[in-house]
């Protein structure tokens, strides 16, 4: 081999090296470069112990939905009635509070919202043969209008909201003094927290988390290695209804408010999340660790543009710029990552149901 060879075969894999930090690194480098910039405009408050404990709490009800929709998205499906649905189990739970039903019925009544709604979801998707799309869109409306009709559209709030509810979604636990402040770990972040364990040790330990992804790499392969596919998909979105209702309660805590509305941003909001942290796996898959880092993003994004006192409607572009590129320049970087594999893999499902039914018939 010639010298020159030598060199060039050095450079190549530097080259290499340094695109696959980029392609694997990449959003990780962009998250600490914002990060950066807000503590460089705002030194005195932003790189505060208060500040980010105040963005763990601000990020932990989508934290729980993004979790909840990386175990659907590991399949290959999506669940777009999360949001719907988490208004709607505040909305159950409020009812119950005004009919001073005792806290214990009004949670579980709330958790049985998510629940019902994911094995409705799972069955229209896994058994029924509808698309994940078109199922959960539709159910997003029945959600919604059921939301608004129990509700009459109106907010349910003041005394018949149980005081121990509404601490728990403003309180936590002290951490001690810092500069003569209590500092608290707030409830929510402590219960996101714990779904993010849950869901970091089913996917990445156990043989369900295993064959969730043996699911989405490529379904009927998995349903000829003996995969039980249609089961697990159920399962999956009962997960993410289970989510979607934790997160409502969560929210109806936290603000001692209950609105057939209040939830609707967080779908989109979940789905960005678990997007960006796609970026971050070379196969292009949804990953928790990942989704971690997005909504951590989104939350950062969200404290840091608030701090400078930029307009909310600017903020909401800023966001979607930014999951735009670095969506965008982590597909371009690295051709083998496939970011909409989900959708992929949604019109590929299809097309096995599909050709199953012509067989069957």
């Amino acid at each position: 081999m010639t010298t020159q060879q030598s060199s060039s075969n050095k450079f190549k894999h530097r080259q290499l090296s340094v695109g696959g930090l980029m392609r694997r690194y990449g959003t990780l480098i962009g998250f600490l470069l914002v990060v950066a910039i807000f503590w460089w405009q705002k030194p005195q408050t932003f790189m505060t112990i208060p500040n980010w404990v105040n963005i763990t709490r601000q990020v932990s009800i989508l934290g729980v939905v993004a979790f909840a929709m990386t175990v659907v998205m590991v399949t290959g499906d999506f669940d777009l009635s999360v949001g719907s649905m988490a208004s709607l189990a505040g909305i159950i739970a409020g009812l119950l509070f005004q009919q001073e039903q005792s806290l214990l019925v009004a949670v579980i009544a709330a958790l049985m919202v998510g629940l019902v709604g994911g094995l409705i979801n799972g069955i229209l998707v896994s058994y029924i043969g509808i698309s994940a799309f078109v199922a959960t869109l539709g159910m997003l409306t029945v959600f919604r209008g059921l939301a608004l009709y129990m509700s009459g559209g109106a907010s349910i709030y003041g005394r018949a909201i149980p005081e121990t509810f509404s601490n728990f979604g403003r309180g936590g636990f002290e951490l001690g003094t810092l500069n003569e402040q209590r500092v608290f770990l707030p409830n929510l972040t402590i219960l996101a927290a714990i779904i993010f364990i849950v869901v970091l040790i089913l996917l990445g330990q156990t043989v369900l988390g295993r064959r969730l992804y043996a699911i989405g790499g490529n379904m009927e392969a998995a349903r000829l290695g003996g995969v039980r596919v249609n089961p697990l998909r159920l399962l999956t979105f009962v997960f993410s209804g289970v989510g979607a209702s934790i997160a409502g309660l969560m929210l109806f805590s936290r603000l001692s408010t209950a609105h057939p509305t209040q939830g609707e941003g967080l779908m989109l909001k979940a789905i960005a999340a678990v997007f960006l942290g796609m970026t971050m796996t070379e196969e292009g898959e949804p990953h928790v660790l990942g989704t971690l880092l997005g909504v951590l993003i989104l939350g950062v994004l969200a404290n840091g543009l608030t701090q400078l006192r930029i307009d909310t409607y600017i903020q909401e572009i800023s966001t979607g710029v930014i999951i735009v590129l670095a969506v965008a320049l982590s597909s371009l970087s690295h051709k083998q990552i496939n970011i909409l594999k989900p959708i992929q893999q949604f019109f590929r499902n299809s097309g096995s149901q599909a050709e199953a039914r012509q067989l069957n018939d």
